[in-house]
């Protein structure tokens, strides 16, 4: 992976560690060593802050959530549920390269999350290439994805002030 690409995230430290396919980075929440992909420096980030910035608590992230899509098994990146255990958040990482700003990229990815989400049901979905954030909110009335103009805060589903 060479440098790692800066993001458009507060500046995190992570554990890193020189491994047989290149670099590894901790992974706390799963408890174990993972390959440093750019996707998975993307995953990273995000998940620091939405726990430390979005109000998420860490025991109610799931990476690589299991979803059934027409009888293949399929995994969204990152499922954050609420307190009461329904899922509120589900976002899609991409790579730093991948061309979020492009409107066909763009639509692509949110079509693949959609897709999850039309199973897993969560209030939000959010799309990063770790440069660009794209988040959008179920609206049940337009029976559509609203754009948001920020990361939704989602300390509510945990009960936090």
């Amino acid at each position: 992976m060479g440098a790692f690409p800066v993001l458009n995230f507060p500046e995190y430290c992570f554990r890193l560690r020189s491994g047989s396919g290149g670099y590894e980075v901790w992974d706390a929440l799963r408890g174990m060593w993972l390959v440093l992909t750019p996707e998975e420096w993307v995953r990273q980030h995000l998940i620091r802050f939405l726990s430390e910035r979005m109000g998420a608590v860490p025991q109610y992230v799931s990476q690589e959530y299991p979803v059934l899509l027409g009888g293949m098994s399929q995994r969204a990146d990152i499922v954050v549920c609420g307190r009461d255990g329904k899922p509120c958040l589900l976002a899609e990482c991409k790579a730093p390269d991948v061309a979020l700003e492009e409107e066909g990229v763009a639509r692509n990815v949110l079509a693949q999350a959609v897709r999850y989400n039309s199973v897993v049901g969560a209030r939000y979905v959010l799309l990063t290439n770790g440069r660009r954030h794209l988040c959008f909110e179920w609206d049940a009335r337009a029976g559509r994805y609203a754009p948001l103009g920020n990361f939704p805060d989602l300390s509510v589903f945990f009960g936090i002030e």
